[in-house]
């Protein structure tokens, strides 16, 4: 397994940026270990362990030689009540990439080692601050691109997958417990369940367990958006479209078929979701090779898109080449837009049994109908509530899936008369599972893996 650094190193004194680069009123600077203290007090002019935990003081970092680098405010937070469990010290200095960049050199000059990404909240893990499954709402809480993503990664921060997690584990366990009682002491009949209960009990959890991985495919929505690609033939209002989402001149806009030639992209947040929006060419046949290789581009986009508003010129007849475009879109993922209902319409019939909008991209007429249209297409059940658990992350589901299968043979097992030893084999390999979300059982490298993906300073 390979990595873009080196892997975390224990018990080291870290210190880092917390603040996003560039130019603003202050940054802070974090510093963490068992050495924070003894750093600070290197680098700043107050007697920095005589400072009670939780109390902020003003003085000056100074160099080695006591030159005085910038004056800051400096928190003190001892351990264990501190983001990592460790003895911490956050340093307010002036913003600026300048003035920053000397502070921290002048941390690491006393004693610290620079954080890699995502070592703090390593630390905030290992210490017993967080479970694993929060330490990555961590970083989903900072890389939240609209309020649902928020809202599931602070209901994650707050335990409540961990809880999930955790009441499977504990009706799993029982029931392991039971068995290799009977199997250690078969003289002694014990009987704490009958095999129609322990049946009955394990069925349970594994539809709690499903339940919970269904919600994946809502949770991958909210967490990392979906690509909207507007389609369709020539001068039909896809760029006009793109203008009145956008809601700025986005794409060019001219009665000349084949105006756009490339993919168009830009970012689009509707409806509590942040969605890529990509403008394509006017699908058509041309010999033409610049259109030509739009058009390529248009198909593939269509094919891998998420979503497609596939729109059609309200204002006069379909075409043979409309309606071919038409047949080939996927329509479990296609909302069929009529554009142009400002203009006079022509009778026009069309088979269309999937979602449909009618709209009038130029005049703005028709976007709510069609907002409500994309709702109701990504949420078919309706939007997870805020009280709902949903899963995020790619490694959660298929954690969740194992677990569900150990769970499942071990009730094949139950019910076709296997011995309990290799049954409660089944359901430990199903409990290891489940450690694996909130990091009861882990590998270093796995661990170095997901924190390596969090923001320098976290």
């Amino acid at each position: 397994m390979h990595f873009n650094h080196r892997p975390f190193q224990k018990n080291d004194t870290i210190a880092a940026v917390a603040t996003p680069p560039g130019e603003g009123a202050i940054a802070v600077i974090r510093v963490s270990g068992k050495e924070a203290i003894d750093v600070a007090e290197k680098v700043f002019t107050g007697k920095v362990r005589d400072f009670k935990t939780h109390t902020a003081h003003y003085g000056h970092i100074v160099s080695a030689l006591g030159e005085t680098i910038d004056g800051v405010l400096l928190l003190v937070m001892r351990a264990p009540r501190s983001y990592t469990g460790e003895d911490t010290v956050e340093i307010q200095c002036h913003g600026g990439s300048i003035v920053t960049r000397r502070v921290l050199e002048r941390i690491l000059e006393a004693g610290a080692r620079a954080a890699q990404p995502g070592e703090f909240s390593l630390q905030a893990f290992l210490n017993g601050k967080l479970d694993l499954a929060q330490a990555e709402a961590v970083q989903q809480l900072i890389a939240a691109r609209n309020e649902l993503a928020l809202q599931a990664a602070e209901q994650q921060l707050q335990g409540a997958l961990s809880k999930a997690i955790g009441g499977f584990q504990q009706g799993l366990t029982e029931t392991v417990a039971i068995l290799e009682a009977w199997v250690d002491f078969p003289e002694e009949g014990l009987e704490f369940a009958t095999m129609d209960e322990l049946i009955g009990q394990l069925e349970e959890t594994l539809g709690q367990m499903r339940h919970l991985q269904a919600t994946f495919q809502e949770g991958k929505t909210i967490h990392q958006g979906l690509s909207l690609c507007l389609a369709g033939s020539p001068n039909v209002g896809k760029s006009s479209l793109m203008n009145a989402l956008l809601g700025k001149e986005r794409a060019i806009v001219t009665e000349i078929a084949g105006t756009t030639r490339d993919l168009l992209e830009d970012d689009l947040r509707l409806s509590g979701l942040h969605f890529r929006l990509i403008d394509t060419a006017g699908i058509r046949d041309t010999e033409e090779i610049v259109e030509k290789e739009g058009i390529r581009r248009s198909k593939s986009a269509m094919q891998s898109a998420d979503l497609i508003l596939f729109l059609l010129d309200a204002s006069r007849p379909l075409s043979e080449s409309d309606r071919t475009l038409l047949e080939s879109v996927p329509r479990e993922k296609t909302i069929l837009v009529w554009n142009k209902i400002d203009l006079q319409k022509p009778s026009e019939t069309i088979e269309w049994t999937g979602s449909s909008a009618s709209i009038s991209a130029k005049e703005r007429i028709g976007l709510d109908e069609l907002k409500g249209a994309i709702d109701q297409l990504i949420w078919r059940k309706g939007p997870p509530s805020k009280e709902e658990i949903v899963i995020t992350q790619q490694r959660h589901f298929q954690a969740l899936g194992n677990a569900i299968d150990s769970c499942q043979t071990a009730i094949d097992g139950l019910k076709q008369g296997i011995s309990p030893e290799f049954v409660s084999s089944d359901l430990r390999n199903c409990l290891n599972e489940l450690g694996m979300i909130i990091g009861t059982n882990i590998s270093e490298d796995i661990l170095t893996s997901i924190f390596s993906k969090f923001c320098l300073g976290k």
